[in-house]
């Protein structure tokens, strides 16, 4: 039997492999932004609101902070017109998590 030592173990004879490594963007879609865009789809008649989706789309925001922080005051008082309205249906459908995560814009703005 044939005796394997450090030296003549030599795992390197193969053919060299190349790595690659790709970079892959990753986009991570809030949650609460995702419920307020669906509510916002229930005012798409009214030109603010297309103002404020488009404003959503053009930017993909991070987060609801960083989104009610791009908003003028305009935009600030007709989402707060709208989120109250959002967050009455959902209190009264007891859609609970509908409710968590609408409150969350809402304290954002003021």
């Amino acid at each position: 039997m044939q005796q394997i030592n450090d030296r003549s173990l030599n795992l390197n004879n193969g053919p060299k492999r190349k790595i690659r490594r790709y970079s892959q963007e990753v986009i991570i879609i809030d949650n609460t932004l995702e419920y307020l865009r669906e509510s916002l789809s229930n005012y798409i008649e009214n030109d603010m609101c297309q103002q404020i989706l488009a404003k959503m789309e053009a930017n993909k925001y991070a987060n609801e902070e960083k989104f009610v922080s791009d908003l003028d005051g305009e935009e600030m008082n007709y989402l707060d017109m709208v989120l109250e309205n959002e967050l009455d249906y959902a209190k009264n459908v007891q859609n609970d998590i509908r409710v968590q995560e609408l409150n969350e814009v809402y304290e954002q703005l003021f």
